[in-house]
């Protein structure tokens, strides 16, 4: 048992300071500061003086790559596998793992071991069926059947349209794909989304808007993500949200990308708010993992890979620099992928709810402590696994 105390707390809302009860897995109360200081005495509670930080729920990363990505280029373009020590020391509880381009060097069932793993030392884990290629690679040979029957399967993705990697799927196979995921969510009560990877063609999100036309999909069934590779893409993005759908932006960048074309994660959150597009319907997402390429006249030169520690870096640099798009952002991180993956227990503080905390020391700059449903893996900057 622990009372965490003296921490200024984002449920992700912004709440004020609070005292937290922390007892097994389980958030068990909340309070004004002082209110459980008779629990610290009389049980076997552990006070946690958490005096100038900022206590908030850990990271729901809606997009990584676990087993590693990349793959365009050769072989010796693969990116490597991520370790649970680094989603922890990001401060990323509920990694959502996905293949990309390469599903046939990588598969769901080395994917599937991945998240196992993170499951089995404490991280609310999860994962995608499904890669860039349509029709969808699968563990059941049934995308509805690995939703609904494979308990880390919360959806299919990611899904490429727009982009020369992908196998330029119709609006039909799209929209077929989308109803045989969102079948197996509804079935399972729990999941049911289609990621989409957008690349940087022209079409940009036509291909979803094709895809819902005359359907009884909802927008919220298909989910793009890296909304901010360009200006153009991004204003359809504020379109897609403000008809309901949610949209991602990537965090993890390079100044070649930048300069290219990228949107920081910053000008983009705030050019959709300015455009109008709900912020409950704006997520943010690392692609750890993830290669990003750099490209010189068309050809692929070298691969950097992605760090789910953007994440916390962009939340450190909102609250010094633009505190007025922090608490935006930190939604964006962990309550809104939460309701766009349809995950039951993840990306919020609540009594009774899962314990998976992050305390960020804005002082530091850093990442202090991680808890996992109920149990620390990193304290004070100690990785405890």
């Amino acid at each position: 048992m622990y009372v965490i105390s003296g921490a200024e707390c984002f449920d992700p809302s912004p709440r004020g300071h609070l005292d937290l009860l922390v007892a097994g897995s389980e958030v068990v109360a909340m309070g004004e500061s002082g209110s459980f200081d008779a629990v610290g005495e009389l049980a076997e509670a552990e006070r946690v003086d958490a005096r100038g930080k900022l206590l908030m729920p850990g990271i729901v990363d809606a997009l990584t790559h676990p087993c590693g990505g990349g793959g365009e280029g050769g072989f010796g373009n693969r990116t490597a596998e991520i370790d649970v020590e680094t989603f922890v020391r990001a401060g990323v509880t509920a990694p959502v793992g996905a293949l990309g381009t390469d599903s046939i060097g990588r598969s769901l069932e080395v994917l599937y071991g991945n998240v196992m793993g993170m499951r089995r030392q404490g991280l609310n884990a999860f994962m995608l069926s499904g890669a860039y290629r349509v029709p969808a690679p699968s563990l059941t040979g049934d995308i509805a059947r690995d939703v609904y029957l494979v308990s880390p399967v919360v959806g299919v993705g990611e899904v490429a349209i727009a982009d020369h990697r992908g196998t330029q799927p119709t609006a039909q196979e799209l929209r077929r794909l989308a109803a045989e995921t969102q079948l197996g969510g509804i079935l399972a009560g729990e999941g049911g989304t289609v990621l989409v990877h957008v690349g940087a063609g022209e079409s940009r999100l036509k291909l979803l808007r094709d895809a819902l036309e005359g359907s009884d999909l909802s927008p919220s069934v298909l989910y793009p993500t890296h909304v901010n590779r360009s200006t153009a893409l991004l204003d359809e993005a504020a379109d897609w949200a403000l008809r309901g759908g949610f949209v991602d932006i990537t965090v993890s960048t390079t100044p070649e990308l930048i300069a290219a074309g990228d949107i920081t994660s910053e000008r983009a959150l705030r050019r959709l708010l300015e455009a109008g597009a709900p912020a409950e319907k704006i997520t943010l997402s690392s692609d750890a993992g993830g290669s990003l390429p750099v490209y010189v006249d068309g050809e692929l030169v070298g691969l950097t890979a992605a760090s789910p520690d953007s994440l916390p870096e962009l939340l450190l640099s909102l609250h010094s620099e633009n505190p007025d798009l922090f608490p935006v952002a930190l939604a964006g991180m962990t309550r809104n992928p939460a309701a766009a993956l349809k995950l039951a227990d993840a990306g919020a503080i609540a009594v009774g709810g899962r314990a998976d905390l992050l305390l960020l020391d804005p002082a530091a700059g850093a990442v202090e402590s991680v808890m996992a449903g109920g149990q620390w893996l990193l304290r004070r900057g100690e990785f405890l696994l």
